[in-house]
């Protein structure tokens, strides 16, 4: 297998609306750190597959469409989430990519696919995972337990080459009240292992299903410090899996035959690499929520004093005044691949954290899960999250069922290729 990585600055400037929170108190006004396009590329002599990176709040279809068609070859491209980045069209159900970003990400994601092709080389392939604690955790349930599944996906010529990093935890430790463009956790693990691993070896960082995780219950500030203290964390991590035992994914060299992908499923088969996508339309979710009772109960929290129950009361307000209306069936594409011995699956939108363990638990075979990807359908809840009145269940634009469905597409295709 040959494996390339290139990456392409996304330059924002200031005075550019910014995604992610409502309460924005303006548009930036500076950079913190700089945001970027990583790809990675894999090609088995036939067939090549493009994972492409762009740290921003979400890529609707429109953009990931005209992306694929820049890149020339099968290309998933995922949003880190990033919420102090610019606003890119994110909304529950998805919506149209605004001006200049499609443009702009379009040719910074075509820029790095094309600097990841130019440096394939041969190169074996490794997958680790373990357990991360103290940096995410259910961020409506405080008391959970902070521990999230932590992957890894080592690139080696001899010594490491590269590695991809995927993290299920929102990107959201910068408060709504920073206006200084910034990659948020995912640009702090980035910098964390570039420091650790060297300036030799590349580094992706792709944000997992992070739908109900993130470091509301962890954190200790909401500033560059706190950043930079968890990046670390994640670091350190990384490099205690990377020295323990891993699961051999591919090796440098492939010979492999091409063969015809299965009826009804679009996409290159062979035993080198193959992908599938299949469509699926999600029924809309039905708005029981009473407006004036969460906003009586949000009030309720503030008087009382007790930060954590107002913030989540006002979560809750929030997502109900999210959500478009009135609610109509969301289209979704399902993807996964095979890259070797590792299985793919990229999910759209923010699905929990469960849904991607439904899709991970394959024995025998190492899964890999990311979120926000080729579309944003919004939250997918599981639907037992449906009967507590979280923001996320208020905010979603699917009815109960619609992130089990997704899951089990998942699993369906990858047993199919």
């Amino acid at each position: 297998m040959r494996v390339g990585h290139g990456s392409a600055e996304l330059p924002v400037p200031d005075g550019t609306p910014m995604g992610g929170y409502i309460d924005r108190p303006g548009p930036s006004t500076g950079l913190a750190d700089p945001l970027s396009v990583s790809a990675v590329t894999w090609s088995d002599g036939g067939s090549r597959f493009a994972l492409a990176i762009a740290d921003v709040i979400c890529v609707n279809e429109d953009l990931a469409g005209r992306a694929r068609r820049a890149a020339g070859c099968e290309l998933w491209l995922a949003a880190s989430h990033t919420h102090a980045g610019p606003e890119t069209g994110c909304v529950p159900g998805g919506g149209p990519t605004p001006e200049p970003w499609l443009d702009r990400i379009t040719e910074a994601v075509h820029t790095a696919v094309r600097r990841a092709i130019e440096a394939e080389r041969p190169c074996e392939g490794m997958a680790y995972r373990g357990e991360l604690h103290e940096v995410g955790a259910d961020r409506s349930r405080p008391g959970a337990p902070a521990v999230v599944p932590l992957d890894l996906i080592a690139v080696r010529d001899g010594g490491l080459a590269g590695l991809l990093v995927v993290l299920p935890v929102h990107p959201t430790v910068l408060p709504a009240a920073n206006r200084l463009v910034s990659a948020d956790l995912v640009g702090a693990v980035r910098a964390s292992l570039r420091r650790r691993l060297g300036e030799d070896v590349w580094v992706a960082v792709a944000t997992g299903a992070a739908g109900d995780i993130s470091t509301r219950h962890t954190r200790r500030g909401q500033d560059t410090a706190e950043l930079r203290r968890l990046g670390e964390l994640v670091a350190d991590r990384c490099a205690e899996l990377l020295a323990g035992p891993g699961t051999p994914l591919w090796q440098a060299a492939s010979t492999g035959i091409a063969s015809a992908g299965p009826t009804g499923i679009s996409g290159a088969a062979t035993t080198g690499i193959s992908w599938a996508t299949r469509r699926l339309t999600l029924e809309p979710a039905a708005t029981t929520a009473d407006e004036a009772a969460l906003l009586a109960g949000y009030e309720r929290a503030a008087a009382s004093g007790d930060p954590v129950a107002t913030r989540l009361a006002r979560s809750r307000l929030e997502g109900l005044r999210a959500r478009t209306a009135p609610p109509v069936p969301t289209g979704v594409d399902v993807n996964v691949a095979r890259l070797g011995g590792l299985a793919l699956a990229g999910l759209p939108g923010e699905p929990f954290l469960a849904v991607a363990e439904r899709v991970a638990d394959r024995p025998g075979e190492p899964t890999v899960v990311l979120g926000y990807v080729n579309g944003y359908p919004g939250y997918l809840p599981t639907a037992a999250a449906y009967r507590r009145a979280e923001y996320e269940v208020l905010a979603s634009q699917v009815a109960p069922g619609s992130a089990e469905l997704i899951a089990e597409t998942a699993r369906t295709l990858l047993e199919e290729l």
